[in-house]
């Protein structure tokens, strides 16, 4: 990721994060993805009202698809609303698709949403990120590094 992305992912107005994902993998390689959105989804996406709870990325005819992401329905929105859950695509390059898919034949590599966020020219936009899954020693010990990081800003604060 190069400078101008991190600026567009702080300055954008909705940041949708999957929190459980950095405590359950470990992060391999991050890419980011446009989302192919219907109707009303990108006013929903807007407003806040996604979740990347429980998602997972598969990769079917070469083409790779975000299953699992809740876009809730748009409260304005007429019988025209979309499915909160269905499947969406994510569009990505041919050489990144092939690298993802090459990783993920490995056992424990997935490919997990980590990100969703608008970027400078209002589209929706996923990070996702190549993944390994931690075991229940790397949990604990990601646990106690947070719980040092905020007893030493608990310690700074008070200092």
């Amino acid at each position: 990721m190069n400078k101008e992305d991190e600026l567009i992912r702080k300055k954008s107005p909705v940041n949708i994060r999957n929190k459980k994902a950095a405590f359950e993998y470990f992060f391999i390689d991050i890419y980011t993805a446009g989302i192919v959105l219907t109707g009303t989804e990108i006013k929903s996406i807007r407003l806040g009202k996604a979740s990347l709870v429980d998602t997972f990325c598969y990769i079917n005819n070469g083409e790779i698809w975000v299953k699992g992401m809740n876009i809730s329905p748009y409260f304005y929105g007429s019988y025209n609303n979309h499915d909160s859950k269905r499947d969406r695509k994510l569009l990505l390059n041919k050489k990144e698709i092939y690298k993802l898919q090459s990783a993920t034949k490995q056992t424990g590599f997935t490919i997990i949403p980590i990100l969703v966020f608008i970027d400078g020219n209002g589209r929706a936009k996923v990070d996702i990120a190549l993944c390994k899954g931690k075991k229940e020693y790397d949990k604990r010990q990601t646990l106690k590094e947070k719980e040092d990081r905020r007893e030493m800003d608990r310690a700074m604060k008070n200092y």
